[in-house]
């Protein structure tokens, strides 16, 4: 039923002039998602407290509720279409009256830790794409017949969600600016295993997806079933686990939805561009037990963004993991995404990164993707696993390799990761396996290629799909490039 239904507000979507992407699809759902959520969310906490005899505080004014202007209900509980706005009178409403009055939130809430907050941040952000009233209407309704009441309700839209956003990254480079395969994800989240009761962090949270996988890796067995937490446990997941931070407005609103699904009620996401942030007076105490990341690469960040960090340089990937050494606590652990050529660049900035990263914490894991593991880019990435405050010894490598072109109609699933996560526990060596120790690294360069000792052959040639994604991302890096200057200028 869940699946139709999107697919419905999908086809309403369609016939939306202002509507022409999956971006736009995922964006307006979102909106619509989140007020129906909030309003189910009330209801609950409303009965709750009438059971117990107490009274309960209403977070959205009854003028503004989701049960007041988007599906009004007759005394028998049925659609009232007699009182429900719709053509030119819904769209003046929303837009002109309903978002200003949500967007207010942000300025009267008492901190950004709370829900109200979130309600102002996202209706700042987000607008309204829908022209006609009429179009408005019909997906208002396909939105009100889903239920957020149970928790096996919100784990099946949840899941329907992530597809959306995965359809939305296979959609083009954009959209896979949010979108991290998630069987990539869970291997990462394995090898790190964080425990209840650690604070986990993203700096560049995109869709949040590594921090979805990972409340669900907490709160669920490996069969999908609850796992037995005591309150404390559930409130420290609900209020002390998961942080984020994002640049986009659109990912933002995103995250927050996706988090809601996953059964966080008020996400500790924040709307900001990281880097921009002064690490300098960062207390121990301020620092991550675990940060999974994937950050964005290619882009370039301006001059005075680049002051913030000891290792100047334009590359956003580079300045994200500076961002995560200096956030993670002694003693904590990381697996960040980024680019293979990261291992063996030869300007200062990439050498004098390198041993950083090796001098200030174990690098004890480098994972090899293969191409094609990010769809709609063909660039190769890496895994970086590594802890903060002992100096890398040894590092233990392990070239990924399916067996088989990745690709839309075939990418990454689990079964791919399941022998890197088996060997990486006991850093076993294999065909795909291999340990090279820090003796061993050029202490110049501090190149960190992956050089499989157990294949001498020659590569093979990469399908031409990949060198095609290669080549649009690089001219996509070009044009940033272009940008970043005359932002400079």
């Amino acid at each position: 039923m869940f699946e139709q239904t999107f697919k419905n507000i999908d086809d309403v979507l369609w016939k939306e002039a202002g509507c022409t992407t999956e971006l736009d699809y995922t964006e307006q759902t979102s909106w619509m998602l989140f007020l129906k959520y909030l309003d189910d969310l009330e209801q609950e906490k409303a009965l709750q407290a009438e059971l117990k005899g107490k009274p309960y505080e209403y977070i959205i004014d009854d003028a503004h509720r989701w049960s007041t202007w988007a599906a009004p209900k007759t005394p028998a509980g049925e659609f009232d279409h007699n009182n429900a706005m719709t053509g030119d009178d819904l769209i003046a409403y929303v837009n002109g009256e309903l978002f200003t009055y949500l967007h207010g939130f942000k300025q009267r809430a008492s901190g950004p830790d709370t829900i109200g907050y979130k309600i102002g941040e996202i209706f700042g952000e987000i607008k309204n794409k829908f022209t006609s009233g009429y179009s408005l209407r019909d997906a208002l309704e396909y939105i009100d017949a889903l239920s957020f009441n149970s928790q096996k309700e919100k784990h099946e839209l949840s899941h329907i969600y992530e597809t959306k956003i995965k359809n939305m990254g296979n959609a083009g480079r954009n959209g896979g600016e949010y979108y991290t395969p998630r069987p990539l994800i869970r291997a990462m989240i394995q090898v790190v295993n964080p425990q209840i009761g650690e604070r986990i962090y993203d700096g560049a949270c995109g869709s949040a997806g590594f921090l979805c996988e990972s409340y669900d890796y907490l709160r669920y067995d490996k069969d999908g079933k609850g796992a037995k937490l005591t309150t404390s446990q559930l409130k420290t997941l609900q209020t002390k686990t998961f942080y984020g931070k994002e640049k986009k407005s659109l990912a933002y609103v995103i995250a927050i939805m996706n988090l809601i699904l996953h059964g966080i009620e008020a996400p500790n996401i924040i709307h900001i561009n990281t880097l921009a942030e002064h690490s300098d007076d960062l207390q121990e105490k301020d620092r991550y037990e675990v940060i999974l990341a994937n950050p964005p690469f290619g882009g370039k960040e301006r001059k005075e963004v680049q002051q913030n960090f000891t290792i100047k340089t334009g590359e956003t990937a580079f300045l994200f993991l500076q961002h995560f050494i200096k956030n993670l606590k002694a003693g904590g652990r990381a697996a960040v995404v980024i680019k293979n050529t990261f291992l063996s660049n030869s300007d200062n900035a990439s050498k004098a990164l390198r041993q950083e990263l090796l001098e200030s914490c174990n690098l004890h894991t480098i994972l090899d993707c293969p191409g094609g593991t990010f769809l709609g880019a063909g660039v190769k990435t890496v895994v970086l696993f590594f802890e903060k405050g002992a100096p890398t010894r040894n590092i233990w490598y392990y070239h990924l390799d399916p067996g088989r072109s990745l690709g839309k109609t075939n990418p990454l699933n689990d079964n791919d990761l399941t022998e890197f996560v088996e060997l990486q526990a006991s850093f076993a060596d294999s065909d795909e396996s291999w340990t090279v120790s820090i003796s061993d690294v050029d202490q110049d360069s501090f190149d960190l290629s992956v050089k499989n000792p157990n294949k001498v052959d020659e590569e093979p040639l990469r399908d031409p799909e990949v060198i095609i994604n290669e080549i649009e991302t690089l001219d996509a890096e070009s044009v940033e490039i272009l940008e970043g200057i005359r932002g400079m200028l």
